[in-house]
Parts: structure tokens; C-alpha cells; sequence
């Protein structure tokens, strides 16, 4: 017998989840795994509705799907590129931050369940939250339908920012990156120290600083310490103006 993954008793949740779903062109069969997707683990001890558990699972599994879309997608346009270009450019697509800015123009964030407390402190507003939830959605789209609208919902929104990335060129690596700039200027390697981790074990979160030399100059959280280093990188590129007056 299979799990029951989630029992919603609201109705009125369902219906607004429903109604969103639509507005996506998204043709679902059961709203169940919908509304899960919006569950945050933070809800979970809250009389806000009643839930078995969080989108955590169905986060996991859009990760996968979204990686596999991702791959397909760039391997057939991109022909003649090699596979370590192909990464970095999928690694950028997939990104957290990206991910985070599809989910908001969509907006995932007006869905999703959070704590009072996690509300207060903006929580679904939150990028990672946002990400997050955005992977369970796509989660939710691969088990009610499949495949292929999976990843025409992927196409529409997130393959469709490919050519800003492209022309941004924000497939590079943003942590050799940094390491180049970090070298040629200050004869340093960039270092990384995990501040916190939280989460079950499947669904760990990291928060990271990046160092250069004993200067902090980006802070970045992701589902792996890899993943939370990339972000810490990117994020001290962005604030490169800032950090600069820093240092002698």
C-alpha cells in the first residue's frame, strides 16, 4: 500500500491552490501533491492546517527532475560544447538564485505556508524558501502528469532564462572566479567556513562565508556545503565594490 502523503482539510486551500495551478496553463488531475508543495516544514507543529509532512520529499524529487530536464535540454541545443561548459552553464540555470527569481515572477510565494514566526522574519519570501518550494511544485507537476509537462513547465520558466545567462555570462564559475580575482590582486585563496546547518538529513540547509584572507566578503546557503559556497562566491562578486574598500 502506498503512503498517503499529505491529508488537507481545507478546502478553501485547495481551491486557491487549484486556482493558481490553472492560471499556470498547468492541465492537473489530482491537487493533492499541489498543495503539498507549498507545505514548509515550519507549519508542521501549527494548527494552520492539518498536513502529515512538509514539501521536503517532493523537493527532492523536482531537484532530480529539473537536473535531468536541464541536462536533456542543453545537450541537444548545445551540440558542440564540451561537458564541463555544459555544467557550469545547467549549474547556473538550476541555481538556487535563479530558481528563487522564476518562483516570485510566478508567484509561489502568495502559496506557500510558512510559521507565524517564519512569516515575520519574511519567510516566504525568503529565496531559499522560495527555491525550495519552486522544486517541490515542479515535483508535483512530474507526479500528476509526467514527463514531458514537466519539462514544458520547465521550458516556459526556466530554460527561458538561458539567454540572459548566457549573455551575462553568469555560467561561469563564480568560485574559480573569485579565486582568480583573489589571487592576481591580493595573492590569497579564497577560504569557506560553514556558519550553520540545519534540516533533516535529506533536506539539509548550509550557510557559508566566504574569506578572503580573514576578510568576510560573502555569505551564501544552499541544500549541500557545495552548493552554499557557490552562492557565498556569487554573493561576493556582487558586493566585489563593497569589500574592495576593505582591504589596504
Amino acid at each position: 500500500m502506498s503512503k498517503k502523503i499529505v491529508s488537507i482539510s481545507s478546502k478553501e486551500f485547495e481551491e486557491k491552490i487549484g486556482s493558481f495551478v490553472s492560471s499556470l496553463e498547468i492541465p492537473f488531475a489530482n491537487i493533492t501533491n499541489y498543495c503539498l508543495a507549498f507545505i514548509h516544514r515550519s507549519v508542521l507543529n501549527e494548527n494552520i492546517i492539518h498536513v502529515d509532512e512538509s514539501n521536503e520529499r517532493l523537493e527532492f524529487l523536482g531537484d532530480a527532475v529539473l537536473e535531468l530536464i536541464s541536462t536533456e535540454l542543453l545537450f541537444h541545443a548545445y551540440p558542440e560544447k564540451p561537458e564541463g561548459e555544459l555544467t557550469d552553464i545547467r549549474s547556473a540555470l538550476v541555481r538556487g538564485k535563479n530558481l528563487a527569481s522564476v518562483g516570485l515572477k510566478i508567484g509561489l510565494q502568495n502559496h506557500v505556508l510558512v510559521s507565524k514566526w517564519e512569516l515575520l522574519a519574511g519567510g516566504n519570501t525568503n529565496p531559499y524558501i522560495v527555491a525550495n518550494t519552486f522544486e517541490a511544485f515542479l515535483g508535483a507537476i512530474y507526479l500528476d502528469l509526467g514527463y514531458v509537462h514537466a519539462k514544458k513547465f520547465v521550458e516556459s520558466h526556466v530554460y527561458s532564462t538561458l539567454a540572459e545567462i548566457l549573455e551575462k555570462q553568469l555560467y561561469v564559475d563564480p568560485k574559480s572566479y573569485l579565486q582568480e580575482i583573489s589571487q592576481a590582486k591580493y595573492s590569497a585563496t579564497p577560504t569557506y567556513e560553514v556558519l550553520s546547518e540545519s534540516g533533516s538529513d535529506h533536506n539539509k540547509s548550509y550557510t557559508v562565508w566566504a574569506y578572503i584572507g580573514t576578510n568576510k566578503v560573502g555569505v551564501g546557503i544552499g541544500s549541500s556545503k557545495k552548493k552554499a559556497q557557490q552562492e557565498a562566491a556569487e554573493n561576493a562578486l556582487n558586493e566585489k565594490k563593497k569589500w574592495e574598500k576593505t582591504f589596504r
